[in-house]
């Protein structure tokens, strides 16, 4: 999905480092987006105390509605788009040529490296709702070939009172199939009591979907995203809840966010927004079945981008 703010914040991310275990909730807010079907979303991340949980750097809400989605094509840079569904469908088509059609359970994972497009569509007359997350690409991994990713089927961690899904990285004893570039795990938890592994070098994040639980000595309900920090080896949970868990090594680099591009430096995101506007074929390429209909960028804010830097831990 894009950000189809007309006018983006600029978002400067600095790494939050490592501050050990905690329990801290930060308040999504919500944001109108336009375009032709214009919905709203609740977004968790980023926050400006907390831009990044592991190299998770976005999380919107959309839903459940049925008022049709329609994200013309779009691009990104420098991160990796994870859709996860939670009721209806969605029709994703990119300039590397796939075209798929999304459910719930199964996830798409489309890597943008240094540049991609691409449209989601609803299915007509149906509910929708699901969760956009990116995923920050390392400075390595920026300048890689785009690549897209289907996986109708995902590894399931069971244990006493927890069933969860793990759409990227590894739970317990299950690890997805999704390519990933740094260490991190986002997972769907069903939990009826019951207690997840952890890593003590992961710091981790709870959105909860549905119910309400006692976790990390506070009442979690949904709405807020809740901060667990570092230092954890296992979670406890008393309640019946949906849950989205995610988690990973704290992200090393300073990022500048705008719109839909995720660079270092101001230039970066400059040179991005020109080659969309310019219709670059060899950067973003076409995405076919829209004929010319696009979304534009906005424009740049008056400043030069600056990330900042690195939170001391």
């Amino acid at each position: 999905m894009s950000n189809l703010e007309a006018s983006p914040q600029v978002t400067p991310c600095e790494s939050a480092g490592s501050h050990g275990a905690v329990a801290e909730f930060f308040v999504a807010r919500e944001v109108p987006l336009g375009g032709v079907r214009g919905i709203k979303v609740n977004r968790a991340l980023p926050q400006r105390s907390l831009p990044t949980v592991g190299a998770w750097c976005f999380l919107d809400k959309f839903g459940p509605h049925n008022d049709g989605m329609l994200v013309l094509p779009h691009p990104h840079i420098g991160l990796q788009t994870v859709t996860w569904p939670l009721a209806g469908e969605v029709r994703h088509r990119d300039s590397i040529g796939n075209d798929v059609v999304l459910r719930p359970g199964q996830l798409n994972l489309m890597t943008s490296g240094r540049g991609v497009s691409h449209s989601e569509v609803s299915a007509p007359g149906t509910v929708l709702s699901g969760l956009q997350l990116w995923v920050a690409l390392p400075a390595e991994a920026t300048g890689m070939a785009p690549d897209f990713e289907h996986h109708p089927k995902l590894p399931v961690f069971r244990s006493p009172g927890v069933e969860a899904t793990v759409f990227m990285g590894t739970l317990g004893d299950a690890t997805s199939p999704a390519t990933t570039h740094t260490p991190l795990v986002g997972a769907q938890l069903s939990v009826a009591g019951g207690t997840i592994p952890l890593r003590p070098d992961f710091e981790y994040a709870l959105l909860l979907l549905d119910g309400s639980v006692q976790v990390a000595d506070v009442e979690l309900t949904p709405g807020p995203l809740l901060y667990l920090g570092t230092g954890r080896e296992s979670l406890t949970f008393a309640g019946t809840a949906e849950a989205i868990l995610l988690g990973g090594e704290p992200f090393a680099d300073d990022l500048v966010m705008w719109w839909n591009f995720v660079g270092r430096s101001h230039d970066e995101i400059a040179a991005a927004r020109a080659d969309w506007e310019g219709a670059d074929p060899q950067r973003f390429g076409v995405v076919a079945g829209h004929g010319p209909d696009r979304i534009p960028a906005p424009g740049l804010p008056n400043l030069r981008l600056k990330p900042r830097p690195r939170r001391p831990s």
